[in-house]
């Protein structure tokens, strides 16, 4: 027997699955909720307000998933430690940490601890936004090629925005610091001993290419000019996915209940690891990793720049083809918003009363609605706008409210506007050349949640498929540990192979239903010109309310600080 492990580290929680190789099952899961969870209010060091759009993590949540979810599996299923050949890691991108030569991260030493710099940033920390700005404009300007393979437009939550942000904000903890790394890494420094920094996170989120490297050095010096030595934190050596990273060190086997001669992967975005995982090995599939965003990820055999995607990068996926990532910022966050701050308290009773989730109730009311009945159109921008429009500062809308508006209207609203989103994501590639024919689906959403399947199927007049595995990402990882250690001892010699055994099997395929797609089409006629309205032509008053709102939080917190 022959089994590796995959650990998922989420916004939220880490998930470890333990994957029997021979029989492609996943045979043990352990969530383990971060102790700190998303630290975006109150700062732990010393229990200041956090300004607006920041969001932090805390290392000791990351070590927690390992220590205690690895054990838990194990023992769980009676594996023996002996029969673990690999390990990989995925994680959410672009969450970085500054950390010594040693990796220890700065935000655990007592020097650095009240430096809220030093913590490791969260991918939707959003603060370095002005920064991400300026280089927009810069690149424009100077009319610089990298741009292209990303939509034309830098995001806020990438590695050089974030990074500038410490070099500008608290120049100390930049110089401090030996490297700023993705937290994937991190998690392989740790079990291995070796920074092995990957390719996947390179290519998407620091704006390296395996054709043209990195922009040149004076783009950077034009963003500030004492930013002169940009590699300097990040290092020019990268790894391609399927990589072996090296192998567990003693004391780790030790802490985790392993032996030592695991192999461990070099580190993977938590989006990417689901490709292979779900089977998807040609172009025309398009596939949702849907959480608390939404990842969306295609291949080709061609590079073809186009606007309003997040990045194309060579072997971003899989090996030999140009993998291109889209996305929206607010999904399974959008829907907890509304369960929060906007269900009335006779849902919780019905729920409580009938052992039920609150979705589920809000599910069953919604599907008795008929597509158009609430005459609502909505927009997911409440975290801001990833594709197409690239625009943090934008925010959510719902149109069409009256004094009849139910809960389930609103509800349904939201869950629609996803799909919308995700169409014209889908019109955006074939607009360029790049032609989608089906959907598949994973993460916790489709799994729950059979009307949202279904109101995909319909809105993008496409087939989903909902693969059978809660645990997309983490099941991936471990495929990608199973690479890592190789045909001759169990594993397996490509992550292309792996697929072709691991990947976990169809549950269900939703087929649009014909009448709800005509309903469905007049709708999004609305939403295209709402959405070119306003994101587009006059977004310029979307960014003024977030200039108010900004401005009246810096005014609070920094009386705050008097």
């Amino acid at each position: 027997m022959a089994y590796s492990i995959g650990v998922d580290y989420g916004t939220g929680s880490g998930r470890v699955v333990l994957l029997d190789l021979d029989e492609a099952a996943e045979v043990a899961v352990a969530v383990i909720p971060y102790q700190h969870g998303v630290i975006d209010t109150i700062f732990p060091a010393t229990g200041e307000k956090l300004p607006p759009d920041w969001a932090l993590q805390h290392p000791m949540d990351y070590l927690d998933v390992l220590r205690r979810g690895i054990p838990a599996v194990l023992a769980e299923t009676g594996v023996h430690p002996a029969d673990v050949i690999g390990i990989g890691i995925d994680f959410t991108s672009c969450t970085v940490l500054p950390v010594t030569q040693t990796g220890e991260p700065l935000c655990m030493m007592a020097e650095w601890a009240e430096h809220p710099h030093a913590w490791p940033k969260l991918w939707k920390h959003h603060a370095a936004q002005p920064i991400a700005d300026r280089m927009n404009q810069l690149a424009r300007e100077r009319d610089e090629d990298f741009l292209t393979r990303y939509g034309g437009r830098i995001s806020s939550e990438w590695y050089f925005p974030k990074l500038i942000e410490v070099f500008e904000a608290d120049p100390d903890v930049y110089q401090a610091c030996d490297a700023f790394v993705e937290a994937t890494d991190w998690i392989v420094w740790y079990l291995t001993g070796n920074l092995r920094r990957n390719s996947c996170t390179a290519g998407y989120k620091a704006l390296w290419s395996e054709d043209g490297g990195m922009p040149a050095e004076d783009f950077f010096q034009a963003v500030n000019p004492g930013f002169t030595r940009p590699l300097d934190k990040l290092g020019d050596v990268f790894y391609p996915l399927g990589t072996r990273a090296g192998q567990l060190r003693e004391h780790v086997a030790e802490q985790l209940g392993l032996h030592a001669h695991v192999a461990v992967a070099v580190g993977n975005v938590d989006a990417m690891v689901a490709v292979p995982s779900v089977g998807v090995s040609r172009p025309g599939s398009l596939v949702m990793v849907m959480g608390t965003s939404i990842c969306h990820l295609t291949v080709s055999h061609e590079e073809v720049r186009l606007p309003g995607i997040t990045g194309v990068v060579k072997g971003g996926a899989l090996p030999g083809l140009y993998a291109y990532e889209a996305g929206q910022a607010a999904v399974g966050d959008m829907f907890e918003w509304f369960v929060k701050t906007w269900v009335p308290e006779r849902y919780l009773d019905e729920a409580t009363r009938r052992h039920a989730s609150i979705y589920e109730v809000l599910e069953e009311e919604a599907a008795r609605l008929s597509p158009g009945q609430n005459g609502l159109v909505a927009f997911d921008w409440w975290n801001g706008n990833r594709s197409i429009l690239g625009d943090a500062d934008v925010s959510g809308m719902i149109f069409g409210l009256t004094l009849a508006t139910s809960t389930a209207d609103v509800y349904r609203a939201l869950l629609e506007s996803t799909a919308y989103g995700t169409r014209r994501i889908i019109d955006n590639f074939a607009e360029h050349g790049i032609v989608i024919d089906e959907l598949v689906a994973c993460g916790g959403l489709p799994q729950k949640s059979p009307l949202l399947m279904q109101i995909y199927a319909d809105i993008c007049g496409l087939p989903v498929v909902v693969r059978d595995s809660k645990e997309i990402p983490a099941r991936g990882a471990a495929m990608f540990g199973a690479v890592a250690a190789g045909a001759k001892v169990g594993g397996f010699d490509s992550i292309t192979s792996a697929s072709d055994v691991l990947a976990a099997p169809i549950q269900r395929t939703y087929q649009p239903n014909a009448a709800a797609r005509e309903a469905y089409d007049r709708l999004y006629q609305i939403y295209r010109e709402l959405h070119e309205y306003l994101g587009e032509k006059n977004v310029h008053l979307l960014h003024r309310l977030k200039q108010v709102r900004v401005r009246s939080l810096n005014d609070a917190f920094v009386n705050q600080l008097v």
